[in-house]
């Protein structure tokens, strides 16, 4: 399975979530610290749902970047 994960900068460190598993959160150091810790959270949260004989919800989600122009402020 493949899960999309969002990793967002806190103040001291990173946090993540995945938004097709509710309560399913990590955070970590670094990005990296926090992607590892992400794909052990995911495994552990599917095996607790499994474990009590709860669906695993299907990855839905999905990630992707927009670029977008920023206006420039007007001068007076």
């Amino acid at each position: 399975m493949k899960y999309a994960i969002v990793i967002e900068k806190a103040e001291n460190n990173f946090s993540a979530y995945v938004p097709d598993l509710p309560g399913c959160i990590t955070t970590g150091k670094s990005v990296e610290e926090t992607r590892r810790s992400m794909r052990e959270a995911i495994e552990f949260h599917i095996e607790g749902l499994r474990l009590h004989g709860d669906p695993v919800p299907d990855a839905t989600s999905i990630c992707e970047y927009v670029e977008v122009s920023a206006p420039v402020p007007a001068t007076r």
